[in-house]
């Protein structure tokens, strides 16, 4: 009938602001009590999932396609056909086989290094309490749809747009939508007309509770939600890290050299007058053997198994690429409470101006305390611990929230006859607001200079003895007064200190030590008294080179905080915005920097950092805004998270280092020997398979070993350093090549076929057993891992059986005469050993310079 016909759903957010409520019920299906279980999956399967990056993962028939759309992949099919056409069926097989092979090879490992990061992320998903059939359920944000009831409270990440149903005191940051620096407050029937940027009465995606609580029916998810429509509309990739930069370049670099050594190939050939189909596929051949094809997979491989194992040392990587920065972070930015201290803050002392116990001063904080909408601290849970709150005959009228800028929260209560704005937060900006004091007797006394000065001695002696404080105030408000904002932050009356003790954190000195150890430098971040950090930094060990506080910090120009930051270990009593522009300071002095926090004024520094840490209990906005995320709130877990970091990192250089030395210098041999050689130094067919049983042999890389001593310091993508490194020991590999070639020519006075043999077996054998020479310092006392003995010395056994074989004669391979063979096994450990020599004097030296 048509009276039972729902409303239609309005689209945009006006329209969502100014439909009645009801009529949003309705048209979604929901209620008050939320939506059932299941009309949830229902609208689920509908909706689909709440991300604005929806696209789902390539299948698996589309990640093996796209390999094909490879421009190697593609050269290495053209040469397939070339092959097929011209009746060279050997040619034809070897290349297929060749190319599903490596297809294979990459599309399996990459994938399973996808399931396990995927795997990881899960772990540490955001998550929203939602109502579900009258019940409250905490849930993937992912799963939440149009129809739900989100509950929020402080800290929380708003997952959807929503339209507000009830609230208490709810301020929300829309930074991110509107740019505004200033929380908005929301309002269930706002006015008509109030200039707001957005609806107050609705809460988007993306935005984040600063303090008081609501209930919100969710109208738009995914894309559809404000910010989805303006990441689409705005959709960039992120700006490459220096790690890809490092990768890109160095494949640049690659490909440059790949592209003059085949044109090199193709016009001697031509002079020569050469068989074109042969000097062609032999071209394309020595081309894929100087591309690192594999470079991808390990990188994508070994960044996952650094994943899994840094998860193992509970740290969770959120993004895979940041791996590569905690290997190179030389300074960690941090907050000292849980971090240099337990967390587990006790009430102490409650003292007057002059430092005598008041218990009036714990009064009013409880107060205070008992009725803060907002994101409760540490302290605020101390002081209502010393048991409930006596509030008969007092009830709340209003609040201003605290925020990181006031450093402060005020309530306005009525009780036992009077009206009072309670103010508590920082002792220095409280008793900056007041202008007189409480004495011993009740009465009050002006706060002039002389009192001033003990009330600053008080709270310098409750810093030197290590204690955290408080100050708290109150100003009598008229009888009719229902509204408080900051402007009646004013004339107030100082009460007292709160004083608290943090104790510093068993196994906090010893993880600093190991920190120090690993050339990570720890700066304290805070936004405490100097006095109480110093007191912990001296019971930690931690060296105290320098302090600069907030305000000291606003005085000076970006200049002279760069030149204050390196002999500067403590930042005390700095706000948010300070604390971003001290990690962009340190980043522009070259260091990489890493933050670790889990508050919601943590957040702009997460993002600022080069690798942002927060942890699993940290609020929403900070776990989404980090790189990664602790399992526990501990240095040492940290520390072994940066080893990992750099055993990840060490694993990538040592592919990159094996290409640019052995398999770089037998490529530029093989493009050097067209020049003398009366044939070709190796058939197009035998150099594929050459690469790819050299590529099977990199693949247990991700998992080698890494010493401790290369874990021992930071280490970043080096370009440079690589290309000298290709300069110095691919020459020496090719002078090895040289002598091979002379062995076989003129000692063993080989044929076309043995040549072709004898270079196919050495050329593997050097550019397979290198990598135990380049992977360390140490052949002694560092072990490879065994399953890269297994593909190593396997790949290197099927390339010494093949012309043992029953396929050896349609490889073009004849066996090897056993003089001929220990030769030749004979001259690749002279070769080893003189690339350790040569390894030892060019680290030293690059050590040096």
């Amino acid at each position: 009938m048509p009276g039972n016909t729902p409303p239609p759903l309005p689209r945009g957010e006006g329209e969502f602001a100014s439909a009645p409520l009801d009529d949003l019920f309705t048209g979604l299906g929901s209620s008050p009590m939320g939506l059932s279980a299941d009309a949830a999956a229902d609208a689920l399967a509908r909706v689909g999932p709440n991300r604005i990056d929806s696209a789902r993962r390539a299948g698996l028939a589309r990640d093996v396609l796209r390999r094909f759309g490879n421009p190697l992949v593609l050269v290495l099919l053209f040469a397939a056909a070339v092959s097929a056409f011209t009746g060279d069926a050997a040619s034809f097989g070897i290349i297929a086989v060749i190319v599903l092979i490596s297809v294979a090879l990459d599309v399996l490992q990459e994938r399973q290094a996808q399931n396990a990061a995927e795997r990881l992320r899960a772990q540490v998903s955001l998550t929203a309490r939602v109502l579900r059939g009258g019940r409250e359920a905490e849930l993937p944000a992912s799963e939440i749809v149009p129809g739900d009831i989100v509950v929020l409270a402080a800290g929380d990440l708003v997952p959807a747009d929503a339209r507000l149903i009830a609230l208490r005191d709810l301020y929300v940051d829309e930074a991110l939508l509107t740019g505004e620096a200033f929380p908005a407050e929301k309002q269930l029937d706002p006015p008509a007309a109030d200039g707001a940027a957005f609806a107050r009465n609705m809460v988007f995606m993306g935005t984040s509770v600063v303090s008081g609580t609501a209930n919100a029916l969710v109208v738009a998810t995914g894309r559809r939600a404000q910010l989805g429509a303006i990441a689409s509309a705005l959709r960039k990739p992120p700006p490459p890290t220096a790690f890809a930069l490092g990768i890109r370049d160095f494949g640049l670099m690659i490909v440059r050299a790949t592209v003059l050594l085949v044109l090199f190939v193709v016009l001697v050939n031509l002079l020569f007058h050469r068989p074109l189909l042969e000097s062609f596929l032999f071209a394309v051949a020595l081309a894929v053997g100087l591309t690192p094809e594999l470079l991808p997979m390990i990188v994508s491989v070994t960044l996952a198994h650094g994943a899994i194992r840094m998860a193992g040392k509970q740290v969770i990587v959120k993004r895979q690429s940041a791996i590569d920065d905690l290997g190179a972070m030389d300074v960690l930015c941090s907050d000292k409470t849980g971090t240099l201290t337990e967390a587990r803050i006790r009430l102490i002392r409650e003292v007057a101006l002059d430092g005598e116990d008041s218990p009036g001063v714990l009064r009013l904080a409880r107060i205070n305390a008992a009725y803060e909408t907002g994101l409760k601290s540490p302290l605020d849970e101390a002081i209502l611990a010393e048991g409930p709150p006596d509030l008969s005959g007092w009830r709340k009228i209003d609040e201003v929230p605290f925020d990181f800028q006031r450093r402060r929260v005020s309530v306005l209560a009525e009780g036992e006859g009077r009206r009072l704005l309670i103010v508590k937060g920082a002792p220095e900006d409280v008793l900056a607001l007041a202008s007189a004091y409480d004495r011993a007797d009740g009465t009050q006394a002006p706060l002039d200079a002389v009192a001033r000065a003990v009330a600053q001695e008080t709270f310098d002696a409750l810093g030197r003895e290590g204690f955290r404080a408080l100050g708290v105030a109150w100003r009598q408000a008229t009888p009719d007064r229902v509204h408080a904002d900051v402007s009646d932050e004013t004339d107030l009356v100082f009460a007292g200190f709160l004083a608290f003790l943090d104790p510093p954190k068993q196994g906090a000195r010893e993880a600093l030590a190991e920190l120090a150890a690993l050339g990570v430098r720890v700066k304290v971040v805070t936004g405490d008294n100097e006095l109480v950090t110093r007191h912990v930094c001296a019971e930690l060990g931690l060296d105290v080179s320098g302090t600069l506080t907030g305000p000291e910090l606003a005085m000076l120009s970006d200049e002279a905080l760069l030149a204050r930051l390196d002999a500067t270990t403590l930042f005390c009593r700095v706000t948010p915005p300070q604390k971003s522009r001290i990690i962009a300071a340190l980043r522009r002095k070259g260091h990489v920097v890493g933050y670790l926090g889990d508050g919601i004024n943590d957040a702009p520094s997460l993002h600022a950092a080069d690798v942002g840490f927060s942890v699993d209990t940290a609020v929403d906005v900070a776990k989404e805004a980090a790189a990664m995320i602790l399992l526990r709130k501990d240095l040492g877990v940290l520390a072994d998270g940066v080893r990992e970091g750099r055993r990840t990192f060490a694993n990538i250089l040592k592919y990159v280092m094996m290409g640019t030395s052995s398999n770089f210098g037998n490529m530029f041999s093989m493009a050097g020997g067209v020049l003398f050689l009366p044939f070709l130094p190796m058939l197009p067919t035998q150099i594929l398979l050459n690469n790819l049983l050299y590529d099977l042999s990199e693949t247990a890389i991700p998992l080698d070993r890494v010493s401790d001593a290369t874990a021992a310091r930071p280490r970043r993508w080096d370009t440079g350093f690589i290309r000298t490194f290709m300069y110095v020991f691919g020459p020496v590999s090719s002078v090895f090549d040289m002598a091979t070639f002379a062995l076989l020519l003129w000692g063993f006075r080989a044929s076309e076929a043995l040549f072709h043999t004898g270079w196919f077996v050495e050329s593997l054998m050097t550019q397979i057993l290198v990598i135990f020479v380049i992977r360390t310092d140490d052949l002694a006392g560092d072990r490879p891992h065994p399953a890269l003995v297994a593909t190593s010395l396997g790949a290197l056994a099927l390339a010494v059986a093949l012309p043992y074989s029953p396929l050896a004669s349609l490889l073009g391979f004849v066996p090897l005469p056993a003089a001929l063979l220990a030769a030749l096994a004979g001259l690749t450990a002279v070769y080893l050993g003189f690339v350790y020599a040569v390894k030892r004097w060019f680290m030293r030296r690059h050590a040096m310079g």
